[in-house]
């Protein structure tokens, strides 16, 4: 049999559990944890939406850290934007207006001390506009307006708590939406953005999202597989084992959210769902094909599941194991979302292994071959993918071998050519597919005033240094104006307006230098942070992610194909392929994105997130592919024959896998959130590329033009085992 002797023992010891008597106990075991699992979870613990992913060592971070011990810390700006439809705005209707939204939040709103705290002097939290013009007087708790130079239009500042769970947030949010708008005179609208409201928007993104995402992959999953069976029932058993799984696996992340620091938001368990769903119905039907070929040669149904289990479950538990150990390697990266995800995805996993090894085959066994119907498969009859179109193609290919083989790099070659101008970085008014409320006041914020009026640079330095860091921010070109901000008598918090776009290059640039200068400050110990700042060490940080985790990422998926294979050249080739298929994958991608969705660039995770899922999963086809070829390749078929007779009898099996597994990360795209559209279209179209071009025509051109090398130092038909290829065969 194909594999290392730990997989096939693994594959041996799966099988006895699916006997007569045994069958029933695993079922009923299932139901009882899974149950248990939906009536103990609980509810996840509570994660700010808005939170950076940033180590604690990044510079931005460390602000925000100190920031935290400050008197102002308690504070965090909502900023009311009033627009003229034409000529000048109405200040008094703008200040009854923010009378009425101060009195809207106060629940939700600092303390006096510390409202004055976080903007003296008048400023919104920092010099909002510099340069703009008070409106007048304003109430405790209240900001006096800030007027644009042509006074068509008007910023306020309403104080609220920095501390508020997202609920508390998003009810602050809308009360202060509907107090703002409330009698505003014909011609002046209001709009509500600034941190909270982004906070409160993207919440919003997710309010349901479990239940659409849920019921389109569900329905995704059921669809596909019933074109695949043609059965009006077989496709409930593994949708309901995978379904099942899913929720099983949600609900431990529950529970590991409130044990550890992984965070169990939408974007995480929207990715860790997807990946259930879809790894678990791959694995499912390699499963089933295997115990319909394994049905055509033995009448006994449980000894038919034994044999299927022995040969599929090594290339199954290769599979998941190179899945779970990519996602773990993600703990090694200083992005915090990173880690979540990969802990999550990893437990996600390992959960669809155990219902598809352990539960999906005692399943399968309790209703027999009439499961089939109307296509039961009978003893004796013959398995008609032996001689069908992959059969087929498999000989077209390896009887032209270099011609087509070179065709499909051709193919790579010119996908990957799109991503030349690859950009990586989205500002935060580019992270939703459809724009909320929150960035239309920012697009109106930019035209009026200075372009970081909404989100000043934050300065922390030693209070003694304080006239001196200020100075030093003001030297730096595009900085338009430096106040205090807050502080004590030991720190000082200055908030720095730049005049470039948030989360621009320009912006970098300026952040970058206005680091270089304070930094120059001697004994300042001055440090940057704020949303510019967060954003550009995100990007640090991603790069140094990318840096360690793409080659031990390969690394991973070398070792197990060494272990299953135990050939250098397979495990090297493969590996080559699903680079490739990557490469090519972000190309074409690239490409859609720029000229025919309109999407942003990348956001700065993305990259190494599609490498993981593309690499990990996308090697799993040629798992399956070519594990089956060292089976054939062991009862002495040379390298030609294993890999056609391979694609013969896993080319249907395969494809419809890799047609799910891509439909089901297109599925994302309910969750309007332009990363996850992004990594669904990226690791969707890899998917494809990989099943229909890569492992049905690159892999075995290259195995007929290597022959017998393929399988160096370690051929199939040496050292194979009696009892192994009794139970291969």
């Amino acid at each position: 049999m194909a594999g290392g002797h730990g997989f096939s023992g693994a594959g041996r010891v799966l099988g006895k559990l699916v006997g007569p008597r045994v069958k029933w106990l695993v079922v009923v075991v299932a139901v009882l944890v899974s149950a248990a699992a939906f009536a103990f979870a609980g509810e996840p613990k509570a994660v700010s939406t808005t939170a950076a992913s940033l180590p604690d060592s990044a510079e931005a971070a460390q602000v925000t850290a100190l920031r935290e011990k400050l008197p102002s810390s308690g504070v965090t700006p909502a900023i009311v934007v009033y627009k003229a439809a034409s000529g000048e705005v109405d200040v008094k209707a703008v200040e009854a207006s923010r009378d009425r939204a101060v009195a809207a939040v106060k629940q939700w709103a600092p303390t006096a001390a510390a409202a004055g705290g976080a903007a003296p002097d008048g400023a919104s939290g920092g010099g909002a506009a510099p340069g703009g013009a008070s409106g007048g007087s304003a109430p405790a708790g209240a900001i006096p307006p800030q007027l644009s130079e042509d006074k068509g239009t008007a910023l306020v500042i309403v104080p609220l708590k920095a501390d508020l769970p997202d609920g508390a947030n998003s009810d602050a949010v809308a009360a202060l939406r509907a107090a703002v708008r409330e009698g505003l005179p014909e011609g002046l609208t209001a709009t509500v953005t600034g941190g909270p409201a982004f906070g409160a928007d993207i919440g919003a993104v997710f309010d349901g999202a479990d239940i659409r995402l849920l019921g389109a992959t569900a329905g995704v999953v059921a669809l596909l597989l019933l074109i695949t069976y043609r059965s009006p029932w077989l496709w409930l058993v593994p949708l309901s084992v995978v379904g099942t799984g899913d929720q099983v696996a949600s609900k431990a992340l529950t529970v590991l959210s409130r044990i550890s620091e992984v965070r169990a938001d939408g974007a995480v368990t929207g990715i860790t769902s997807v990946l259930v769903f879809g790894a678990g119905t791959n694995y499912a039907l390699l499963l089933i094909a295997r115990y319909r070929e394994e049905l055509r040669r033995t009448e006994d149904r449980h000894e038919a599941m034994r044999a299927a289990l022995g040969s599929a479950a090594p290339a199954i538990l290769a599979s998941g194991g190179t899945v779970i150990l990519a996602l773990l390697s993600l703990g090694l990266a200083d992005d915090p979302f990173a880690q979540s995800l990969g802990y999550a995805g990893a437990m996600g996993i390992a959960v669809a292994l155990l219902y598809a090894l352990l539960v999906l085959p005692a399943a399968m066994v309790l209703f027999g071959r009439r499961l089939f119907w109307p296509f039961v498969p009978r003893v004796g009859t013959l398995d008609p993918s032996h001689a069908g179109v992959w059969r087929r193609l498999g000989d077209a290919v390896t009887g032209r071998p270099v011609v087509v083989g070179l065709a499909a790099v051709a193919v790579l070659v010119t996908l990957a050519l799109g991503g030349l101008s690859l950009s990586v970085g989205q500002s935060p008014n580019e992270q939703f597919l459809e724009k909320p409320e929150a960035v239309v006041g920012q697009e109106q914020l930019a035209a009026a005033f200075p372009a970081g009026t909404s989100e000043p640079t934050t300065i922390i330095a030693k209070a003694s240094a304080a006239e001196a860091v200020t100075t030093a921010a003001k030297q730096v070109p595009g900085v338009q104006d430096v106040r205090r901000s807050g502080g004590d008598d030991r720190l000082v918090e200055l908030s720095a307006v730049l005049d470039a776009s948030p989360g621009t290059t320009r912006a970098f640039d300026q952040v970058r230098a206005l680091r270089t200068s304070v930094h120059a400050v001697p004994g300042a110990d001055a440090l940057v942070g704020g949303a510019d700042a967060e954003a550009l060490d995100a990007r640090t940080t991603a790069d140094g992610d990318r840096w360690l985790l793409f080659p031990l990422i390969l690394g991973i998926v070398v070792l197990v194909l060494l272990l299953l294979l135990r050939s250098v050249v397979a495990a090297l080739v493969l590996v080559a392929t699903v680079v490739a298929t990557y490469v090519a994958s972000m190309g074409a991608s690239w490409f859609a994105f720029q000229h025919l969705l309109d999407y942003p660039p990348l956001a700065v995770s993305t990259p190494l997130l599609a490498f993981l899922f593309l690499v990990a999963l996308g090697v799993d086809y040629n798992i399956f592919l070519t594990t089956r070829a060292r089976e054939e390749a062991a009862g002495g078929s040379h390298a030609r024959e294993s890999i056609v007779m391979a694609l013969a009898v896993t080319g249907g099996v395969i494809t419809s896998a890799g047609i799910l597994l891509a439909a089901v990360f297109a599925v994302l795209g309910v969750l309007p959130l332009v990363q996850l559209a992004q990594i669904g279209v990226i690791v969707g179209f890899g998917v494809l590329l990989d099943t229909l071009l890569v492992r049905s025509v690159l892999v075995p051109a290259v195995v007929s033009l290597l022959g017998d090398r393929f399988w160096w130092p370690s051929h199939p038909a040496r050292g194979t085992s009696a009892a192994e290829a009794e139970v291969g065969h």
